[in-house]
C-alpha cells in the first residue's frame, strides 16, 4: 500500500496521496462522520455494542491510578534510619569554628545523618569532611545533590593557605578533604587539591590527612599530584555495584575508571592507605555487592564502607530498599573475611563515617611507621 505523508505549504498542511491533494484533515472528518450517519441503524448498534478500553487492559482505571501514584511516592523511612538531634560539647565547638573560620562541609551541604556522631567524637577522633575547589560541580550523578555547571567559578587561589590555617586552630589530629568534580580545570583541580595538604602538612606534620577525590577522568598525573602531596588515606568511592554505574552516575564516571584511580593510587606509593565506599537500596543483589567487594581487594584496596543510599529529593533516584541492620552487619563480616583492614558497615555509614577513629588512626600510623623503616634502611 502507497503511504501517507504529510507536506506543508504556506497556509494549511495537507495529506499527500500519490502526489495529489486528495483532502484537507477537516474535510476528512465531514466524510468520516457522513459515512457513519449513512450506516444501517444494525451496524451501528454493533458498533456501540463492539469492545471498549477495558477490554484491552486488565486492570481497572482506579487500580491504574494507584498503583501510578504508588509507584512516585517515596518509601516510608524504618525506624532505624531515624537520628536525635546532636548536641555533644564537641559538635558544637566545631560548628562555631566552622562559621567564625568560614570553612564549608560536606557534613553541613548533605545533611549528613551522622553528624552528631563524626563531630561529637572523643578524645581527638572528631572528624569533619571540608570541601575545597568551590560548591559547584561539572557532573550531575542521580543520587547527589551538589549544585552543576558546565563552567563553575575558578577555584579560589588563597583556599588552601586559608583552610590550613583554619585546621591548625582547631588543634584536630585528622581531618578529611574532599571536592566536586572539576572537568572544566586541566588538572581536574588535583594540583590544588595537592597544595592544601602541603599546607596542612606545613603547620602540623602530625596531622594526619585523609582525601575523597574526583576521578580526574583517569589522568595519571592528577592522581600522583595528590598522592605525592603528603597525603595519608586516599580515597575513591566506586559508588555503587557494576551493573548499576550507568543509572547511578554521571556517563562520564564508570566502574573500571574509578578502579583503576584506586589502584593506580596504591602503585605510585604502596603503604598509602586506599579507601571506598558503595552505597546500597539502590537495587542490587546480594552477588553484586561481593562481586564488587572482591574487586576491590583484588587491587588491595585497604578499606571500604557501605550504607544506606538516602533520596536527597524527589528529583533525584528513587530508594529502591531500605537494607536492613542485620544485612549490614553481614557485610561487615564479610568485608573482614576478604581481608579488608577496615570495614564500617551500616544504614547510616557514609565515605568519612568517623574517619579518625582509633583503628584507622592506628592503621595509618603503622603504615607510615613501615615505610619509615623502608626508607633508613635503603
Amino acid at each position: 500500500m502507497a503511504a501517507l505523508k504529510w507536506v506543508v505549504n504556506q497556509r494549511t498542511p495537507t495529506l499527500i496521496y500519490k502526489s495529489t491533494v486528495i483532502n484537507q484533515l477537516p474535510l476528512m472528518l465531514i466524510a468520516h462522520h457522513r459515512l457513519y450517519s449513512s450506516m444501517p441503524k444494525n451496524k451501528k448498534e454493533e458498533i456501540a455494542n463492539g469492545p471498549g478500553l477495558e477490554d484491552f487492559i486488565t486492570k481497572s482505571p482506579s487500580e491504574i491510578k494507584s498503583e501510578f501514584f504508588a509507584k512516585r511516592r517515596r518509601l516510608p523511612l524504618p525506624p532505624w534510619l531515624k537520628t536525635t538531634i546532636p548536641t555533644s560539647k564537641s559538635y558544637n565547638k566545631l560548628k562555631k569554628d566552622l562559621r567564625s573560620l568560614k570553612l564549608h562541609t560536606v557534613c553541613e551541604e548533605a545533611r549528613c545523618p551522622n553528624i552528631g556522631e563524626c563531630w561529637g567524637g572523643e578524645s581527638g577522633t572528631a572528624t569533619a569532611t571540608i570541601m575545597v575547589l568551590g560548591d559547584t560541580c561539572t557532573r550531575g550523578c542521580r543520587f547527589c545533590s551538589v549544585k552543576t555547571a558546565r563552567k563553575p567559578p575558578p577555584p579560589d587561589p588563597n583556599e588552601p593557605v586559608n583552610t590550613a590555617e583554619a585546621l591548625a586552630e582547631w588543634g584536630l589530629d585528622y581531618v578529611v578533604l574532599t571536592s566536586v568534580d572539576r572537568d572544566d580545570l586541566p588538572d581536574g583541580g588535583s594540583k590544588h587539591f595537592a597544595e592544601t595538604v602541603e599546607e596542612i602538612k606545613k603547620r602540623n606534620s602530625r596531622m594526619l590527612v585523609e582525601v575523597l577525590t574526583p576521578d580526574f577522568r583517569g589522568d595519571k598525573d592528577a592522581i600522583a599530584n595528590v598522592v605525592n602531596s603528603g597525603v595519608d588515606v586516599y580515597a575513591h568511592n566506586v559508588e555503587t555495584v557494576k551493573k548499576l554505574q550507568w543509572l547511578v552516575r554521571d556517563p562520564r564516571a564508570n566502574y573500571e575508571q574509578s578502579l583503576e584511580v584506586l589502584r593506580y593510587a596504591k602503585s605510585v606509593k604502596p603503604t598509602l592507605v586506599t579507601k571506598t565506599s558503595i552505597m546500597l537500596g539502590l537495587g542490587e543483589n546480594d552477588e553484586d555487592v561481593l562481586q564488587t567487594m572482591k574487586d576491590l581487594r583484588s587491587i588491595d584496596v585497604d578499606c571500604i564502607t557501605l550504607g544506606q543510599y538516602m533520596q536527597p529529593t524527589r528529583y533525584h533516584m528513587k530508594v529502591k530498599e531500605y537494607v536492613t541492620p542485620e544485612k549490614f552487619n553481614h557485610w561487615e563480616k564479610m568485608g573482614n573475611e576478604l581481608g579488608f583492614a577496615y570495614t564500617a558497615s551500616g544504614p547510616l555509614v557514609r565515605s568519612s563515617y568517623k574517619a579518625g577513629e582509633f583503628y584507622l588512626k592506628n592503621l595509618i600510623q603503622k603504615k607510615n611507621t613501615r615505610d619509615t623503616e623502608q626508607k633508613s634502611s635503603q
